[in-house]
């Protein structure tokens, strides 16, 4: 399916279609589901943000793997020519990171639900199954603990991610953000 040209980007320059799809989504996702993470304490009395949490988690993983399938199958447009090779590299870094963190944050979650007494539900529709954890062991306190010290390095990486876009958009006044538009 050919990509839609944007009068102010060439079609070589973009982010494909399938790519940007997954990309907001997953973005969506993870905001909501660190800014639920967050805040499910203080909500507790007002909301359980937990099964909606685990379940966006668990989309997380799914949609991330299929993204990395999807990014084997074609080739990301390049950096434009003024990036020096610091960024390029600092780009590739991140990225690599957010791809790292997008699998090691739900399954760091799974490995704590598991454990937990409840079932872990996809949305109400079906039950994921549990993996063999109890609390306690090593492997809980592995997952609790490395979801928690993630989630607050996925923060910062979103906050820098944006803050980079941002950068490029108005004050570089480059294509980048454009490219995933």
């Amino acid at each position: 399916m050919p990509t839609t040209a944007r009068p102010d980007i060439a079609a070589a320059e973009r982010y494909n279609r399938v790519a940007r799809l997954l990309h907001w989504i997953i973005a969506v996702l993870i905001i909501g589901n660190l800014a639920g993470g967050l805040l499910h304490d203080a909500l507790e009395d007002v909301i359980n943000l937990m099964p909606l949490h685990k379940a966006s988690g668990m989309t997380v993983l799914a949609l991330s793997l299929v993204r990395i399938a999807w990014r084997f199958t074609w080739r990301a447009p390049p950096h434009p020519a003024g990036m020096s090779g610091l960024e390029v590299l600092a780009a590739k870094a991140t990225h690599m990171l957010f791809y790292v963190l997008m699998l090691a944050m739900p399954v760091t979650g799974w490995i704590m639900a598991s454990a937990g007494k409840y079932p872990l539900s996809w949305f109400g529709l079906f039950d994921l199954p549990k993996l063999p954890v109890t609390r306690g062991s090593a492997l809980y306190e592995i997952g609790h603990e490395g979801h928690e010290l993630l989630g607050w390095i996925l923060l910062a990486l979103v906050v820098l991610h944006v803050g980079a876009a941002l950068r490029h958009h108005f004050i570089l006044k480059d294509n980048v953000l454009r490219r995933m538009a």
